[in-house]
Order: structure tokens, then C-alpha cells, then sequence
């Protein structure tokens, strides 16, 4: 494919996403030949060393469109491919322009990290960015603070973290992590409680209408009183045990007998 069909290209997909309501299938259709041209042009596979700085930001562009596409359609495996691609870019080269998408895109990417407790592969991630943007940029300061808030096991500040994203994008993630938080909380109520007030309930996993209770109690299998408004657990103390007690007793006596014959 041509550069000029690359740039023609490059140019629906950036005007298509920056719609209010982008199509985010027609936006996959562009990524999809945009990525096999790139190939084609090597700047996906770097083979060779390319100086063209308008046609290596074009590149890049794409790249960071597609990485906030994978996020919105939910492609977690997709925007890690985009975002290892994107490092060539971000760490290699240095004469290209400013990308405003940058440093946003670093935070998603250690978010995503966080969300899948990768905590080495956080703190990896985290060398490699400049000690002042670290420090000041609120799109790393996001995820750095996140990683705080569940280290010390304060989840009320990671739920309050998602009005303060410095992105959409960030909610994603947050919301897996909310997912992994809920379930921990909830295996925690689980054994030092038999049951619990809906609302209560509801409290502890930072739960804001009844149908997200409910629904969570359903997937973990409580039982919900509607009368009482009450969420009981399934506990292993409730399951009876089948104890073999003529075959105790058997082998106890046979012991017994043994001690005998030894004295």
C-alpha cells in the first residue's frame, strides 16, 4: 500500500474516533488495514532504520488510537500488543514531536498492569519513566496512588479514585479492580459472618442501588431473604459430615487389643 493511502487512511480513522460517538467497529475495519500496511512499510517491524518524521508520527498516531480503541472495546490483549509497539516509539525515538496521548497512555498501561496484580511488572514499568513526569504528571500519579490504596488495603480510596481519572479510559480498569476488591471483601464476610443486611452489605462493596447487590449475590451463590433484607452465606460449617463411627470404633478396640498382646 501506498504512504499516500497510509496517511488517507490514517486520516478516517482519526476523524471517525474523535467523533463524539465514534463507530467503534467501523474503527477496528481502519486498524485492521492501517496494521497490515504498516507491516508492509516497516514500521511496525523496524527492519530498517526510517528518518521520515512525518510518516514515524503518523505511525505512532495510529498506534495510540489503537490502544485507546482496544481499551473502550474492552480488548485487553489487543491494547498490550498496541502499547509494547508503542515503546519502540516512545523510548526511540526521541526526535519526533510531543505526543499528548503519551503519558496518558503510560498510566493506562500501568493501570492495566495494577488490575491484574503484574506488581513486578508495575514497579518494572514504573523505571522507565523520567522522575519528573512520575512525580508531577497526574495520568502516572493515578496509578502510582492506586497502588498505594491496595497495598495499604484502603479500598474506599480506590473506589473514590474513579471520579478523579484522568481519563475515561481509566474506568476500565478500575472497574476490574473494584471486581477483584468486591470478591475479596466478600470471601472475607463470608467467613467471619453468616449473613448480612442487604444494605450493609451493599455498603461494604461499594455497591449504589440494590440490583448490583442482588446481582452480586446471585453470582456468589448467598441466599437472599426478600422479608428480612438479608444476604446468608454458604458456609462449610453448614455442610454435614459423614463420620464412620462403627469403623472407628472397630479399629479403635483393634489397637486396644494389640497393647494388650505388646504388654
Amino acid at each position: 500500500m501506498a504512504v499516500t493511502e497510509v496517511k488517507r487512511l490514517a486520516q478516517a480513522l482519526s476523524k471517525e474516533y474523535n467523533t463524539p460517538n465514534p463507530d467503534l467497529a467501523k474503527c477496528g475495519q481502519y486498524l485492521s488495514q492501517l496494521k497490515i500496511a504498516l507491516i508492509e512499510l516497516q514500521y511496525l517491524t523496524h527492519e530498517d532504520k526510517h528518518n521520515n518524521i512525518e510518516e514515524l508520527t503518523l505511525a505512532r498516531d495510529v498506534l495510540e488510537i489503537g490502544a485507546q480503541w482496544s481499551v473502550r472495546t474492552k480488548d485487553i490483549p489487543s491494547f498490550e500488543r498496541y502499547m509494547a509497539q508503542l515503546q519502540t516509539y516512545y523510548n526511540d525515538h526521541s526526535e519526533l514531536p510531543a505526543s499528548s496521548l503519551k503519558y496518558n497512555l503510560i498510566g493506562l498501561n500501568l493501570l492495566c498492569l495494577l488490575s491484574q496484580n503484574r506488581i513486578s511488572d508495575f514497579h518494572t514499568a514504573l523505571e522507565m519513566i523520567e522522575p519528573e513526569q512520575l512525580h508531577n504528571n497526574p495520568a502516572i500519579q493515578h496509578p502510582v496512588k492506586l497502588e498505594q490504596s491496595l497495598m495499604e488495603g484502603s479500598y474506599n480510596r480506590v473506589w473514590s479514585s474513579r471520579s478523579e481519572v484522568p481519563s475515561k479510559e481509566y474506568l476500565f480498569f478500575i472497574d476490574i479492580l473494584m471486581g477483584t476488591i468486591r470478591n475479596e471483601i466478600a470471601s472475607c464476610s463470608e467467613k467471619a459472618y453468616t449473613s448480612l443486611p442487604l444494605k450493609d452489605a451493599g455498603t461494604l462493596l461499594f455497591f449504589t442501588n440494590m440490583e448490583e447487590i442482588l446481582n452480586f449475590a446471585k453470582e456468589r451463590n448467598w441466599k437472599v431473604n426478600p422479608a428480612e433484607q438479608k444476604a446468608y452465606f454458604h458456609s462449610d460449617a453448614d455442610e454435614k459430615t459423614s463420620i464412620p463411627a462403627d469403623q472407628i470404633i472397630k479399629q479403635t478396640m483393634f489397637y486396644a487389643r494389640d497393647m494388650d498382646r505388646i504388654v
